[in-house]
């Protein structure tokens, strides 16, 4: 598949995690982002993905999970209508095989470096990198759930249902561990660095769910927090990239203020 026409206007998000929560809660957060999805066909706003989409989402060799499905099911006809979206696997949906790539994205699991104008940006959901040159190592235990290995035995071991139900308890745990306050202190040092060190303008990740921007004198880091929670998410146009958030009940997007700027 081609790489995504990454172009303004964009909007950047992640951390959905939907599946994650109660049936009710479950089926809000799907019905606001298949909102928003009509809202950037409607104006011809690209859509990218930077992980967590799900919570969990573990694809076996026959079976794809049945979570979400009216959301891909919109999402197909949003990619066949303006192309591939990025997706960025996050560290609650990176078991995958075809299913999300037969669905129209442009799907890998590390980051996503473009240019656009006399920027260039970096995509990442933020839980950590293999290239070690971005020094942004993954904890243990996500190297480990990411290993082809440790994939290969799991699956071998519990059946599909099973498998899934056991990685979405677990997975309450580690998004608990996620809004650990540190690792917003992690994320901006890291961004600072790597703004700094290299020819990079612009960082965008999520993961830790705290959105925020912050403005460097190299460049600019923005999180994008969480759209189950803050509905929050980066939009890049003509006149720059700044953090906003999706208000349903007015059918648009507006500038999110915060105290991190």
């Amino acid at each position: 598949m081609d790489s995504p026409a990454l172009q303004p206007p964009l909007l950047f998000i992640s951390d959905v995690h939907l599946g994650g929560f109660t049936d009710t809660k479950n089926a809000r957060i799907e019905s606001e982002l298949i909102q928003l999805i009509n809202y950037c066909q409607r104006n011809d706003i690209r859509l990218a993905v930077l992980g967590d989409l799900f919570d969990y989402w573990m694809e076996y060799p026959g079976f794809v999970p049945k979570l979400g499905k009216k959301l891909l099911d919109r999402f197909e006809d949003f990619n066949n209508q303006l192309g591939p979206t990025l997706y960025i696997t996050g560290n609650h949906d990176n078991w995958t095989r075809n299913h999300l790539k037969d669905r129209g994205f442009y799907l890998i699991h590390e980051q996503y470096k473009f240019s656009k104008d006399d920027k260039k940006i970096l995509t990442l959901h933020g839980d950590g990198l293999n290239n070690p040159k971005y020094k942004l190592r993954r904890p243990l235990m996500h190297r480990v759930l990411r290993s082809r290995r440790f994939v290969k035995l799991f699956q071998m071991i519990f059946p599909p249902q099973t498998g899934n139900t056991i990685m979405k308890y677990f997975s309450r745990i580690t998004r608990k561990m996620d809004w650990d306050a540190r690792k917003e202190e992690q994320l901006n040092n890291w961004a600072k660095r790597q703004l700094k060190n290299s020819d990079v303008n612009v960082i965008l990740t999520g993961h830790d769910h705290i959105p925020r921007q912050k403005q460097f004198p190299f460049g600019t880091y923005i999180n994008l927090g969480t759209f189950y929670d803050h509905q929050t998410m980066a939009y890049y146009n003509n006149d720059g990239i700044s953090l906003v958030c999706w208000k349903p009940e007015l059918q648009m997007l507006k500038q999110f203020e915060t105290k991190n700027h």
